[in-house]
């Protein structure tokens, strides 16, 4: 049986805790094509069930059938698959590759633990790293910061690149999947643009936060199931301040709006600044936040005009070229050491 739920770790606790036998796939490395990269799950249960995905085809039966022998048995396994272009479509991949996958059985109070930690950390927004050592299916949940070790120490530089995969410690194979939370895209103005900005980063993954004191601009007629908040921008970001994996967006052209937030994110640790408007418009912004003691070096990092320069004209070419140059500078972050 297919289920459509996404949330397959926390599937995963909800099937043990009513009593049935679980087992968990995670692709673990990946050459050549893959529809789905490492850190990619699926959890079986013991009548045949499952949730997620860890390729786009046959794949799933084969994983499937030894988490249901993993159930019995109790014993780990590494699954290789490897295709031609030829048989790529047949085993869910575009062209031809491979893809290595772990099978654990979860069983016992520990594992049922682990992952009550990961689903609560994903639930309150927080970064996690789950590392399992792939001989044993020893695992071990890691918060950031927490250990000084060599293993705490990949951790975080996996966390920091927000990639899944091996590293070798002591000898030691050990994958760390890494669960980082959403993005979080703040959306200063209420404006045409910001309700086709709102729904494309929202499919695309990230959880969208829109600010406008303008009650009659940020309704939930204009806005369904996003985020709403109509305080001033500077007293909202001071309530929910901006973080490492923030985004925030300025699309008012109104220096009594934009210029706040602009200045929020800037002393923030947002990895990404942008505002609409023409170059002049953009310079007149930074001559303002100059003079608020805004160094140049500091006003680089608000990216005039926002998004990428693909010759945007419409709202809704403005509004992919924002997504996709958000996407782009979330991507570009260093990765080295990360272990992939």
């Amino acid at each position: 049986m297919i289920s459509d739920e996404t949330d397959v770790l926390g599937t995963a606790v909800r099937w043990i805790g009513e009593g049935h036998k679980v087992a968990l796939g995670t692709v673990v490395k990946t050459w050549g094509s893959a529809p789905r990269q490492a850190g990619s799950q699926i959890a079986a249960r013991d009548d045949g069930a499952f949730v997620g995905s860890v390729s786009g085809g046959c794949v799933e039966g084969a994983v499937i059938e030894q988490a249901l022998a993993a159930m019995q048995d109790g014993k780990v396994r590494r699954l290789a698959f490897g295709v031609t272009d030829a048989e790529a479509w047949s085993v869910g991949l575009a062209c031809g590759g491979q893809i290595e996958i772990f099978v654990e059985p979860l069983a016992g109070a520990k594992a049922h633990e682990s992952l009550l930690a990961l689903s609560r950390a994903r639930l309150e927004f927080r970064s996690i790293v789950r590392a399992v050592d792939l001989a044993t299916g020893e695992d071990r949940v890691i918060e950031p910061g927490s250990e000084s070790s060599p293993l705490g120490t990949a951790a975080d530089r996996a966390i920091d690149s927000d990639l899944s995969g091996i590293v070798e410690i002591g000898g030691l194979q050990w994958f760390l999947a890494v669960s980082n939370p959403p993005v979080d895209l703040v959306i200063v103005g209420a404006v045409h643009i910001a309700q086709i900005l709102a729904k494309m980063a929202s499919l695309t993954g990230y959880r969208v936060r829109v600010i406008d004191p303008r009650q009659s601009y940020a309704t939930e007629l204009r806005f369904p199931g996003v985020t709403l908040c109509h305080e001033w921008p500077d007293e909202a970001l001071a309530g929910v301040p901006l973080g490492p994996r923030s985004a925030l967006v300025t699309l008012t052209h109104d220096p009594k709006l934009d210029d706040p937030a602009l200045a929020a994110a800037l002393d923030s640790q947002a990895f990404y600044i942008g505002s609409l408007g023409s170059r002049r418009t953009h310079g007149a912004r930074l001559a303002r936040l100059k003079q608020r003691g805004y160094s140049d070096t500091a006003l680089a990092r608000i990216h005039g005009p926002v998004g990428l320069a693909i010759g945007a004209v419409t709202p809704e070419e403005i509004a992919l070229s924002i997504v996709a140059h958000i996407t782009q500078r979330l991507r570009e972050r260093p990765t080295e050491g990360s272990g992939s």
